[in-house]
């Protein structure tokens, strides 16, 4: 059966020998081009730039002269040879001329697709083909890499040959200057990252001044180590924040109380377990079924303490556990069981549920009342208020107040107990994070390195703070974001490279609409890649490992040994050094000299333990007589690949893999697992601990079989599929807010641009009017109960429209004579502001009210709907779809968003004074500095100020002075917190409540 599915769908070998085969006439092209230009001199060579810019110019496609160029380029490659030059300090020598095997990768790479090269095949030299191609269109092409040494590197390493070819090079690294940023964009090649990159666009979108923009077209692009970068951190959006005007939360004064509750519980779980094991030793089963009940209690109160993970290795005991939790959900009685808990923790999906015992033992510690921890139903209670008769109308609004504060003083205290819950139990140091120089640091978990800059959201970060007992940064709001998924598909064409694509092919497709390209290695990869050895206990597993390094070591054969946290690191590490056994570790702790370490672990008897070797960029050259020939001519020997652990995506073990038996070198890789391991324990560990139960596998015995190996690969694509998810989810919702954010940069950009904005202007003028005849004028009543007065204030404070109708006119007024009569004088005064301003100031404070109101109230906006998206899942419970929901009501508050600009835009217009100082319409610095990357919280951020005017004029104190009309009320009162009847999603206190 297997064969005949090969030959239809082929495996891997098939699938790169037919890369191979349609690609061999534009290999076979270029080649033939290539002999040709071994005639010509050096500056004839050079001026080839010069000719094929022009023949693009003249109505060539990059594609007419893809063959051209990229033998131009290998040639330029071959002159090079045993020339010296500088990178990053050191002095390098050019040995590099393309194998066929990259030209095809190249190819590829211009064509839209992501190539698939191994580990040392050369994906840095690939790149350069392309990047000189697109860059002869003089839009410039971009380099995506995963940091800013790479980017540094890549960019002086490469830089020689675009140079010698006449193309210039820059680079975008982290804490440049904006003149410079902008430099280096300019340039033909620019290198950078994907978060430098992104906040740049981000950034360029909230300067006041065009010239201010950095960026310029977004061309061609290739994204190194693809899957890093659009998978793996594509979970997390790029976010750009600024402070709160007021710090609310609540870690301080929570934080003990919290930790003593998480100490209770674990004391609770140690007699669970006591219990258990007590049970546990009966023959029958009612008792034995007790033990199970204990132990999933124990599972779900905290299934990282040390005396659980000991008993769950015990024969028959995982089995047992997920008997009765599996009884438990099939009776829908999983609640009870959290009930006798104080909170309840859920492993798989990361969640942490207070219960009411919790409640209870937090009321005691913080010596307040047990309501302090119970969120009041808010619609019920405004019921009650508003139907309560013996309630005056201040006494009610008094009353409803007080309920919108304990409403959020609670919301606040439940959400900060719960942040620091999961800070507590789910994250631990070294692993997720570090502690460096007083803060707290993630550590990236697909890399090992540190994300600098980068906060845990929705203040997790601030609960870690708290744990850590390091100082608690203030609360942020966001006021520019975008997904890297979004950034990345603005770019006319997109490609990527990266050792291991294939696994999330799917992805990239559905996505990106970027095919994986598998691309054929250069030599034929000889390493030996065994079948995993797992051992019940992860001490037994680091006894084994030291004891393998140690063989390997006297054998004088390099060992990498990978690691998927910093702790894992350093326990081996601290093993390895009892043994003497010399090494060395590159982790988020020591990070320093990553590229020097990576670099000499292929030397005799090297031991290398790195945290994750994602996006090293650095290959592993193999020292003198690492590797041996046998008398049949087999090599032997080479890197020995140590994996401790596998991580949840397959991808990061394949690169681990890769980084032994490059270019045709001997090699081996071996993974050792223990039942204990996060991924078995949680996905994996039940069937394979029944097998070593059945095999009668005691301590330090170890048991490998490919069976076993394909299992926990299925429960690796499990996590991949859960992960996809996520990021599916996020690209969703993200479309919705992409949309809008098109719609306000576009808007936003014309007037950066100076494009004239009176058109524009008078259409918002147009709109404003409109809204406020539909808000005040509704035409099922009389036009005697319109709300005239309030329609006057209005059009007074927007506008500066006074308008004066007599009792009969307003009697008699129909809608549509209303709205053209106000068209007519709304028109008048905008004409009017113009003349008295001139050709010269007006334009200018039109760009200044309009860039203001916009950013001001998209700030706003991207609160509101950071909101709405934390709540809307709710409405799965009315049989509605979240995400339906998320763009109806999302859309409604753009609209009203919309409205707000033009209404404070015109504002600002209408009311400003002729003294307009030149500082008033200048925009001091780009205000960027705190610009952060989130799991979504950031630092700070300098907003616009306002333009005030300074007096009042007299038709605004007529109004004041007016005594207010009675308005007639239809239908039901509408409590200040209730939904706005309007249907915008908003509460009628921050819509159209806020005349009332």
């Amino acid at each position: 059966m297997f064969g005949f599915l090969k030959s239809i769908f082929g495996g891997k070998t098939d699938r790169r020998a037919h890369t191979l085969a349609s690609y061999q006439p534009d290999v076979d092209k270029i080649n033939q081009i290539f002999t040709t230009l071994a005639s010509l001199t050096d500056e004839q060579l050079q001026a080839k730039t010069g000719e094929l810019r022009q023949r693009l110019q003249d109505g060539a496609s990059t594609e007419d002269i893809l063959h051209e160029a990229y033998a131009v380029v290998k040639d330029a490659c071959r002159r090079n040879r045993g020339v010296e030059y500088t990178v990053m300090g050191k002095t390098m020598t050019w040995d590099m001329v393309p194998y066929d095997v990259q030209l095809i990768g190249a190819i590829a790479l211009h064509r839209g697709g992501i190539a698939e090269m191994a580990t040392g095949e050369g994906k840095t030299l690939v790149a350069v083909l392309p990047m000189y191609l697109n860059a002869l269109t003089g839009r410039g092409a971009h380099l995506v890499t995963v940091n800013d040494y790479l980017a540094q590197r890549d960019s002086e390493w490469m830089g020689l040959i675009y140079r010698w070819l006449g193309m210039s090079v820059g680079v975008v690294l982290n804490g440049q200057y904006p003149d410079l940023r902008k430099q280096m964009y300019q340039c033909d090649i620019c290198y950078g990252t994907n978060n430098e990159m992104g906040f740049d666009y981000l950034r360029d979108n909230m300067v006041l001044h065009v010239e201010d923009r950095v960026q310029r077209d977004y061309h061609f692009a290739i994204v190194d180590e693809v899957d890093s970068v659009l998978i793996d951190e594509a979970r997390t959006p790029l976010i750009i924040a600024g402070p709160v005007d007021k710090s609310t939360h609540k870690f301080n004064e929570l934080k003990e109380p919290v930790r003593r509750l998480v100490d209770d519980q674990f004391q609770m779980t140690q007699g669970l377990i006591r219990e258990a094991r007590d049970l546990w030793k009966s023959d029958k089963d009612n008792d034995r079924y007790e033990a199970g009940i204990r132990l999933l209690l124990a599972q779900r109160s905290a299934p990282k303490l040390a005396e659980f993970m000991d008993i769950a290795k015990e024969e028959g005991i995982k089995r047992m556990i997920t008997r009765v939790e599996n009884d438990y959900l099939r009776e829908k009685r999983l609640h009870e069981l959290d009930a006798e808990l104080f909170f309840s923790i859920d492993e798989r999906s990361h969640t942490i549920d207070l219960q009411e015992k919790g409640r209870h033992k937090l009321a005691m510690y913080t010596s307040s009342g047990e309501e302090m921890f119970v969120i009041p139903d808010l619609s019920t209670e405004l019921v009650k208020i508003d139907e309560d008769p013996a309630l005056g109308e201040e006494e009610r609004l008094r009353l409803v107040d007080d309920l919108n504060r304990v409403y959020g003083d609670r919301s606040e205290r439940i959400h900060n107990i719960s942040q620091l819950l999961r800070a507590f139990t789910l994250y631990e140091k070294d692993v997720e994070y570090v502690v460096q120089d007083g803060k707290v640091q993630i550590v990236d978990e697909f890399t090992g390195r540190i994300l600098h800059g980068r906060r845990f959201s929705d203040g997790l970060h601030q609960a870690l703070e708290a744990k850590e007992d390091v100082n608690i940064e203030r609360e942020t709001q966001t006021v520019a974001s975008i997904t890297l998924q979004n950034f990345f598909r603005m770019y006319e064409r997109l490609a990527g490279m990266t050792g291991t694509a294939a696994t999330e092919a799917n992805e990239f497709f559905s996505i990106y609409k970027l095919e994986v390209v598998e691309i054929p290695t250069n030599q034929a990869v000889i390493r030996n890649d065994r079948d995993d050895l797992i051992y019940r206990t992860k001490r037994e597993k680091y006894v084994a490992i030291t004891e393998r390094i140690r063989e390997l070591h006297a054998a004088k054969r390099p060992v990498l040994v990978g690691t998927i946290s910093v702790e894992v690191s350093e326990i081996l590490s601290d093993q390895l050094r009892k043994a003497g056994i010399p090494h060395n570790v590159l982790n988020a702790k020591q990070h320093r000299m990553e590229a020097e370490i990576v670099a000499n672990a292929g030397q005799p008897g090297a031991v290398t333990i790195a945290t994750n070797m994602a996006g090293r960029g650095t290959d592993i050259k193999l020292g003198e007589g690492v590797v041996q020939t046998d008398a049949q001519g087999i090599k032997t020997g080479g890197l020995f690949i140590l994996g401790t652990e596998r991580h949840e995506s397959r991808r990061i073990d394949l690169q681990l893999r890769g980084r032994s038996g490059r270019q045709g070198d001997p090699g081996d890789s071996v993974f050792f697992l223990s039942l204990e391991d996060d991924l078995m324990r949680l996905f994996g560990s039940e069937r394979i601990a029944g097998v070593m139960d059945r095999l009668g596998i005691q301590e330090g015995e170890v048991i490998s079989h490919s069976m076993i190996t394909n299992s926990i690969g299925k429960a690796q694509r499990r996590v991949e599929e859960q992960n996809f998810a996520i990021r599916k989810h996020l690209i969703e919702y993200d479309d919705v807010m992409n949309v809008q954010r098109n719609t306000v940069y576009a808007r936003r950009t014309s007037v950066l641009l100076g494009e004239d904005q009176s058109n524009t202007l008078e259409e918002m003028i147009d709109d404003v009017l409109d809204t406020l005849v539909e808000k005040h004028c509704d035409p099922p009543l009389q036009p005697e109960d319109w709300s005239w007065v309030a329609l006057r204030q209005d059009l007074l404070r927007i506008l500066l429209i006074n308008l004066v109708l007599t009792e009969e006119e307003m009697n008699s007024m129909a809608v549509e004579t209303l709205r053209e009569k106000l068209r007519l004088l709304g028109r008048e005064t905008y004409t009017r502001k113009r003349e008295l301003l001139g050709p010269e100031l007006m334009p200018r404070l039109e760009r200044f009210a309009l860039l203001t109101a916009f950013d001001r109230r998209w700030k706003s906006h991207l609160a509101e709907m950071d909101e709405l998206k934390a709540g809307i899942g709710f409405q799965a419970y009315a049989q509605k779809n979240p995400l339906v929901e998320y763009k109806k009501q999302g859309l409604d508050m753009f609209h009203d968003m919309l409205m707000g600009t033009y209404e404070d835009a015109l504002q600002m217009i209408t009311r400003a004074n002729l003294e307009i100082r030149q500082e008033d319409t200048e925009f001091k610095g780009r205000g960027d500095e705190g610009a952060q990357a989130h799991h979504q919280e950031a630092g700070l951020l300098q907003s616009g100020g306002s333009m005030a005017p300074k007096t009042t004029s007299r038709e605004e104190l007529e109004a004041a002075r007016a005594k207010k009309e009675p308005i007639k009320r239809e239908g039901p009162r509408v409590g200040r917190n209730d939904p706005c009847p309007c249907g915008s999603g908003k509460k009628y206190k921050a819509c159209h409540g806020k005349e009332d």
